[in-house]
């Protein structure tokens, strides 16, 4: 990809009624639909007449204690997907699954048959799972420690990637002639047994149009960031400024370099949530609009999860007490809490204040301007190193969507930062991905064998040997 060709890649990031906190109270939204399949197909449907790479959509193991104040309820999404799949042709389905709670055989099967149905269009946000009441929901008396998350994670995307090069592209041959099927040869136990896992294979299903889905991540922490440069190829992050987002992605293009892999083939792709109306005062009232419809019930118990904070609603206009943020431990490790630390010790908000930033999309920018102003700013973090597209996220849903598709867009096309039209048919073809060949095609048609013996680092030596994701 050479800079003249360069273009932005865009994601519509989708969240049940719209990304600020207070969505559904806003006017225009219609918190009536935020479970009807219709909804999404019709958002799904605008996003890709708008040339959008992919829709995305978030999810988690658990139900989040404030969602009295909010909607904040989760959607299975490959339910929810393989809907909108039917109904659109073109854009990228992006869909979150957990490392940390599910099991890599049954994933690896329902990544796969939406890849299959969708014709290529697939994507997995690979996450281990913030959340520690999350355990309790699967027999689980504690919640995985950060590090121990992150060792499963990386043996699980190991064996998940095995599964799904574990049928050859020309293993599948379907011929009444000859009366085979499928050249079993070409077809391939995956016979892993390590620390965390232990998995046969092969999978059930024949490899899929895109060989594999898109590897995406999404953290920023240390070992969020040493994750990515092993093996994502599209990474979602926050960041509240340009020099941030900057220092982001020289490091984990690095990291990616480092590694052997080219940094061009990692996707660098933060969130915004842009509030967008005729005038920069007008959206400055928009969002202040917002911000006035917010709960304190639900911005203080975000407060508490984030950073530890136990606080009423009488301490809302005083100073946030950072000599009570206890900086270490298990919190101390992720992202956001460092995002939002960096806030308070930069702005030295008020306690109000810094529930209102975090109101828009909780850690992500909020950026509010006219449709060429939002425009500048897309283009400035593009140009200067600190982005390869956008997770945009409309504070509220279907509107906040449809200004940015209606009005951002068409400035972006004619700066010649964004396409006209698509000119592929799948995920890995928006991002200008390459298509990755089976590991065992590589190998030679090789079966792996017997089980491979766990090493003292907790990966196989058949994992050591075989080449990375890429």
């Amino acid at each position: 990809m050479s800079d003249r060709r360069r273009q932005l890649r865009l994601n519509l990031f989708v969240y049940p009624g719209g990304h600020h906190e207070a969505a559904w109270r806003y006017h225009g939204s219609d918190p009536g639909r935020v479970l009807d399949i219709g909804f999404y197909q019709d958002l799904a449907r605008r996003a890709e007449q708008a040339t959008f790479d992919a829709v995305f959509l978030a999810d988690g193991p658990s139900l989040p204690d404030n969602v009295r104040y909010a909607s904040r309820f989760r959607l299975e999404p490959f339910t929810w997907l393989s809907a909108i799949a039917a109904a659109t042709e073109r854009i990228g389905l992006i869909a979150t699954a957990s490392t940390t709670y599910t099991e890599p055989y049954n994933l690896a099967r329902l990544f796969a048959s939406l890849d299959h149905l969708s014709g290529g269009r697939a994507g997995w946000n690979i996450v281990t799972t913030g959340a520690p009441d999350a355990a309790a929901n699967f027999g689980l008396d504690a919640h995985p420690v950060h590090a121990e998350r992150y060792d499963r994670a990386r043996e699980f995307v190991d064996v998940v990637g095995k599964l799904w090069d574990s049928w050859e592209d020309a293993a599948l041959v379907a011929d009444p002639a000859t009366g085979v099927f499928a050249d079993t040869d070409r077809v391939h136990a995956v016979n892993h047994r390590g620390r965390h896992l232990a998995v046969r294979g092969p999978l059930n299903t024949p490899r899929t149009p895109q060989g594999r889905p898109v590897y995406v991540q999404a953290g920023s922490s240390e070992d969020g960031r040493a994750f990515a440069a092993r093996y994502a190829e599209a990474v979602f992050t926050a960041h509240q400024t340009l020099e941030s987002a900057q220092a982001f992605y020289a490091d984990v293009k690095a990291r990616t370099a480092a590694l052997g892999r080219d940094p061009e083939r990692l996707l660098v792709l933060p969130g915004i949530s842009p509030f967008i109306a005729s005038t920069e005062a007008e959206a400055r009232a928009l969002q202040a609009e917002f911000d006035g419809l917010t709960q304190p019930g639900y911005s203080l118990d975000l407060l508490r999860r984030l950073l530890g904070l136990e606080l009423g609603e009488d301490e809302l206009d005083g100073p946030v007490p950072r000599h009570l943020i206890e900086t270490g431990g298990e919190r101390g490790n992720g992202s956001r809490f460092r995002l939002v630390l960096d806030i308070v010790d930069r702005e030295r908000p008020t306690v109000r204040q810094l529930l209102h930033r975090l109101a828009g999309a909780r850690g992500h920018q909020v950026v509010a301007g006219t449709p060429e102003q939002i425009a500048d700013h897309l283009q400035r973090w593009f140009e200067q190193g600190a982005a390869d597209g956008f997770n945009v996220m409309p504070p509220w849903l279907p509107g906040g969507f449809d200004v940015f598709a209606e009005e951002v867009v068409p400035l972006l096309r004619r700066r010649g930062l964004f396409r006209e039209a698509y000119e592929g048919r799948t995920l890995r073809d928006h991002y200008g991905l390459t298509r990755p060949e089976s590991v065992y095609a590589t190998a030679g048609h090789h079966d792996p064998g017997p089980a491979a013996t766990t090493t003292a680092t907790g990966t196989t030596a058949d994992q050591q040997k075989e080449p990375v994701p890429s």
